[in-house]
């Protein structure tokens, strides 16, 4: 009787393990499946965005670094794909993912929206939904400074007599400076007009984009972009990098 029950409990013990080698073979290992990157999207330059603003035709869209249009002119006016501070403080929890950079501004038809990089409108701006940006003031550290109607750029800490030309940054030599709104305050672009002609300089005098725009927008694009907003003929507006390169 006792071998009996010997035996089956071994016959049990080696169809348990029997199955257990099935379920083994039967199991598979799931890969993990890699998300390969746009091509549309695929940065030439990493400096600026994969995606640029293009007016064409009175409408905007939005071109890759290559030039291709990736989102159709439609809008009557766009933005980069940048945080909204608005939106990311929104009272709203649920709408405060659309603040961040996967998404851009744009305006049709009088309406507000967020569209994401494939152009889908994702969010309609509410003002409800908008919080309070809470941004630092941040004081330049360079100025533009006139003397004899024209212009030069000194550094505040460091000057106190413009009698003694030592003590400017750039001696006043141009007809016309801004200082541009920027992430490093000790190395600023700044736009330059000589012979009613745009460029843009750095607090060395070294010409960065040479003067050959009739005129250079005053705006966040480098701050924002890396990019300035250059015209030619004085309309016809496009964006370019630091190296010159027209989008």
């Amino acid at each position: 009787m006792k071998k009996v029950l010997s035996l089956i409990l071994i016959s049990i013990a080696l169809i348990l393990s029997a199955q257990k080698q099935n379920v083994a073979k039967k199991t598979t290992v799931k890969k993990k499946v890699s998300v390969k990157p746009n091509p549309d999207l695929i940065k030439i330059n990493d400096s600026i965005p994969a995606l640029i603003p293009q007016k064409t035709n009175g409408k905007y869209g939005f071109i890759n670094q290559k030039g291709k249009v990736i989102i159709p002119h439609q809008y009557s006016n766009v933005g980069f794909f940048t945080e909204d501070c608005n939106l990311l403080n929104s009272p709203n929890e649920k709408v405060r993912k659309y603040g961040s950079s996967k998404y851009a501004s744009v305006r049709i038809n009088n309406l507000d929206f967020r569209i994401d990089m494939g152009g889908k409108r994702v969010y309609q701006f509410k003002d409800s939904d908008l919080g309070k940006c809470n941004l630092p003031f941040v004081t330049q550290l360079f100025h533009a400074y006139i003397l004899n109607n024209y212009y030069g750029i000194i550094e505040d800490s460091k000057f106190e007599n413009p009698g003694d030309y030592r003590q400017f940054s750039i001696y006043p030599q141009y007809d016309y400076l801004h200082i541009m709104e920027g992430d490093d305050l000790k190395k600023p672009m700044i736009i330059a007009v000589k012979n009613n002609q745009f460029g843009v300089i750095d607090v060395n005098n070294k010409t960065i984009i040479p003067f050959e725009y009739s005129d250079i927008k005053r705006n966040f694009s480098w701050k924002l972009a890396r990019l300035f907003e250059v015209t030619k003929d004085g309309k016809n507006y496009f964006y370019i990098d630091i190296n010159n390169k027209a989008y």
